[in-house]
């Protein structure tokens, strides 16, 4: 009887110790160290979101596929001579972030932040291109199977951001309205962006200003956006699907931030960065997208950033 209370006794610390031990990477708690998304549910044509270690979230937001023009008419104020317009379609679906990716976002995928602006619910920047893809890999290995077949977590091409940020509109901006100067305070833009004449020199929390007609936010401020293309020379003819050429020195980025001005800021303007470049207005959205082949022809760069 006394040998039988000790067994009994050591099988109940055995127990308490196995559900308080932090564990030797199996089990539950292998699940946050090596990415396991859990029961995320990720189901063509419905909003997600995304379950990140920690209990931090990112939210998804479904985008149906569609034709629209990208780049800007001729006579478009403030536009540049790389936005030439044209037709693209995109023939599938894909989600893009609700909101720019935030440090707590970013922390709990990668376990650091370089942020120079700090604050959980400010959009991580200093990261360049390659740090910027990192995440999205990690996140592809964390969802694993729920990820629906032929899509991976990147960062969106150029036409899927244009087309998920004009949200069916072709003015300036995606309220659906035009930036009434290029250099100066706009009252349009700022509805919708945090810029050079409304930010006080620094991000804000995600989210603050309004978002555009299929619920995405910051598309126009706050953080530049890193794209997943070589930049080159549009088109003048119609395109499908379109990823940028194969090879390049320098990477898209889109939105403005909160360091530029109003004609940055418009839908069509494009950006450009060689890819190990960090600044503090630089960041990126995360994107789910089809996994998608580049362009086999190069393009030339276009050296007409900002």
């Amino acid at each position: 009887m006394k040998k039988k209370k000790i067994v009994n006794f050591l099988l109940g610390m055995t127990a308490a110790i196995a559900l308080l031990w932090p564990g030797d990477g199996t089990g539950a708690d292998a699940a946050d160290k090596t990415g396991s998304a859990g029961a995320v549910e990720i189901v063509t044509g419905k909003n997600c979101v995304l379950p990140l270690p920690g209990d931090v979230k990112l939210e998804m937001i479904w985008i149906e596929p569609g034709t629209f023009m990208m780049g800007s008419p001729n006579d478009e104020f403030g536009r540049n001579d790389n936005e030439t317009q044209h037709q693209v379609t995109l023939t599938k679906g894909f989600w893009i972030g609700k909101y720019e990716v935030t440090q707590a976002q970013y922390k709990a995928v990668t376990g650091s932040d370089p942020s120079h602006f700090k604050g959980d619910d400010l959009p991580v920047e200093m990261v360049d291109w390659e740090e910027s893809m990192a995440f999205c890999k990690k996140l592809t290995d964390r969802l694993g199977g729920a990820l629906p077949k032929g899509y991976k977590c990147s960062l969106p091409t150029e036409a899927q951001w244009e087309y998920a940020c004009r949200a069916g509109t072709t003015s300036h901006l995606n309220n659906g309205k035009s930036i009434q100067t290029r250099e100066e305070k706009c009252d349009n833009l700022d509805e919708v962006a945090w810029y050079k004449f409304n930010s006080n020199g620094t991000t804000h929390p995600v989210g603050q200003k309004k978002p555009n007609a299929w619920g995405l936010y910051d598309m126009h401020g706050n953080a530049c956006e890193w794209c997943l293309d070589w930049i080159g020379n549009y088109p003048a003819t119609p395109v499908t699907d379109p990823a940028g050429p194969d090879k390049g020195t320098q990477r898209s980025d889109r939105g403005a931030g909160w360091y530029w001005y109003p004609r940055q800021a418009r839908s069509g303007h494009r950006g450009l960065y060689p890819p190990e470049r960090r600044y503090f207005y630089l960041g990126f959205r995360l994107a789910i997208i089809p996994v998608v082949e580049q362009n086999k022809e190069p393009r030339m760069d276009t050296d007409t950033h900002r």
